[in-house]
């Protein structure tokens, strides 16, 4: 299959540089650009300088949308339908398979140095203490390297410590952190700088993929980052959610007719918060690592300039899920925080848990900034993280390429995180093999929007979601939503984008014929009912619904039967 566009073929020297920068676990709306107070004046260049996405689409989760954003399949297509753990069916080993490509394995062909700095986490399951026993670049256990990076720095799990990650490679070795000061956004931002230096001493088009950790817990962040964001948000997270909301009305990134949805029903008042200055240093700390991971972007936009690069690069900025709403929970909810109980450089031992009081920041604590400040940074969306929703799926994405990209706008056109992939390798115009290695390859299935960079372009394809039994289609205007073991649901996007009114029972042909396209496609695609194996699931809390897995609260009890809230 031929994805390059004419203009857009490769010819020595002249073949665009690609960046991927993909946070992790960022909010709709938790970047300056998108209306957030956090300060993110370099992503905010980026965008102002060319296309700010209003409506596009991960796969609600790390690992999947990994899996999508490198093969341009969906992530059950690609083997990484839920996280890293093998569950045996096709579609959820847990590590990308062989019958997908990734950008690198595409463009390297082209002639492209490839190069990741981050988070990789579709290498498959392993206990960050139990190291040693690890085969890394195992076929169940593929590195960034086997799957054509020339290079990598960066963890291969999901979470680990900002100032000590467990799994930290350099290549294809595990190295240990001996610097008090390191920090690893820091790092694998400095790692993507010399990155693009050592490419022009090659004189080759790069692809890099920047895949950050910020903001994902545990809320790790450098003193004086968080003392720029300490005691702003003693106003709560009410006036946030709501500001947040009339902010993006007035940039015109979403419509002013669109209501905001309610504060989740998990979410008490802020008035009667027990904890409100602890509250205040938890979403600083978030706010703080994300304003780290702009001023790494700066370096990389630095670095771009000095090299005369900054011109000739396709630059994209997203995230890989809505906000996330996960807990440490300190009383025992949470099974496995024995991996994150190890010590510091220097020895400390680490306090894991959202313990009141006991401030996040340095690598002595492990914590998540919990449900209350996920909804303000999924405003004006419902639901989080894992969900299909639209506080699940959708994302900022921005795209910044200013050889290609003569006007900045903000693009209102549905685009998927798949997408991407097909849009990068037709910028590079290199051909998406049927074949690769010995293997049949699965016909990608995004689609290139090079043309909308410049004019228009509509997604020819329906959307899909499946996560953990939470589905989704989105074919035109309307979509098609549940959550796992809940009824369908009807939304008009054009007119109703934040979820509030349910068309289902009106619509029901609609319903009919969308949820039959959703399971003709999951037959297809390596979908399986869910819980796959009933050992996955082996706690759901019951309440209002059944979106948070562990609680801070009262006590468990109290929030099962929807009595607690976040106080």
């Amino acid at each position: 299959m031929f994805l390059g566009a004419g203009k857009y073929s490769c010819m020595e020297n002249n073949s665009p540089n690609i960046i991927i920068i993909l946070a992790d676990d960022l909010g709709y709306s938790d970047l300056g650009c998108y209306g957030s107070e956090i300060k993110t004046p370099n992503i905010d260049k980026l965008a102002n300088k060319g296309i700010k996405f209003s409506q596009f689409y991960n796969q609600a989760r790390c690992s999947p949308s990994r899996a999508s954003l490198m093969t341009g399949l969906t992530g059950h297509q690609a083997g990484v339908g839920q996280l890293s753990g093998d569950l045996g069916a096709p579609g959820y080993r847990g590590f990308i398979n062989n019958n997908c490509v990734t950008i690198a394995e595409v463009v390297k062909q082209e002639g492209y140095d490839t190069y990741l700095s981050g988070k990789w986490h579709l290498g498959g399951s392993w206990d960050p203490r139990e190291k040693d026993k690890w085969q890394a670049g195992t076929d169940n256990h593929p590195l960034p390297t086997q799957r054509g990076f020339d290079d990598f720095y960066g963890i291969m799990d999901a979470a680990s410590s900002f100032f000590r990650p467990e799994s930290l490679m350099d290549g294809n070795k595990f190295i240990d952190v001996d610097d008090p000061d390191y920090y690893f956004t820091d790092a694998m931002s400095d790692r993507a700088c010399e990155m693009i230096e050592g490419s022009m001493s090659k004189n080759n088009p790069f692809f890099l993929y920047l895949s950050y950790t910020a903001p994902h817990w545990p809320l790790h962040a450098k003193p004086d980052d968080i003392a720029k964001y300490e005691g702003k948000y003693l106003k709560g997270w009410d006036y946030f959610r709501t500001a947040r909301h009339e902010e993006m009305k007035g940039l015109g990134i979403l419509d002013s007719k669109w209501d905001i949805s309610p504060r989740d029903s998990d979410v008490g008042n802020w008035e009667d918060a027990k904890y409100k200055e602890w509250e205040d240093s938890k979403m600083a700390a978030y706010a703080a690592m994300i304003d780290s991971m702009d001023q790494g972007i700066g370096r990389v936009i630095k670095t771009l300039g000095n090299n005369n690069q900054f011109d000739n690069t396709l630059i994209f900025f997203m995230s890989d899920n809505g906000g996330c709403a996960e807990l440490m929970r300190e009383d025992g909810d949470w099974s496995n925080t024995s991996q994150w109980e190890t010590n510091t450089i220097n020895g400390e031992p680490v306090k894991v848990g959202n313990i009141p009081n006991l401030r996040p920041g340095p690598g002595t604590t492990f914590q998540s900034y919990e449900t209350p400040w996920t909804n303000v940074s999924n405003s004006p969306f419902r639901l989080f993280k894992r969900w299909i929703h639209e506080g699940g799926i959708s994302a900022p994405l921005i795209v910044h390429w200013p050889a290609t990209i003569k006007e900045s706008r903000i693009e209102s056109e549905p685009v998927h995180i798949m997408d991407i992939p097909a849009t990068s390798i037709d910028a590079a115009g290199a051909r998406y093999p049927s074949e690769y290695n010995g293997n049949s390859i699965i016909p990608i299935e995004g689609e290139s929007f090079m043309t909308l960079l410049q004019s228009k372009w509509s997604r020819q394809k329906p959307m899909y979601w499946e996560h953990e039994g939470n589905q989704g289609i989105r074919k035109g205007e309307w979509k098609l939503v549940r959550e796992f073991g809940k009824d369908w649901e009807l939304f008009n996007m054009n007119e109703d984008r934040t979820e509030l009114n349910d068309l289902a029972l009106y619509e029901k042909e609609r319903v009919k014929e969308m949820s039959k396209e959703w399971e003709d496609w999951a037959k297809v695609s390596n979908v399986l009912p869910w819980p796959v194996d009933p050992n996955v699931m082996a706690k759901r809390l019951e309440g209002d619904h059944s979106h948070i897995h562990q609680h801070r609260g009262p006590t468990a009890g109290q929030i099962a039967s929807g009595k607690g809230k976040f106080l």
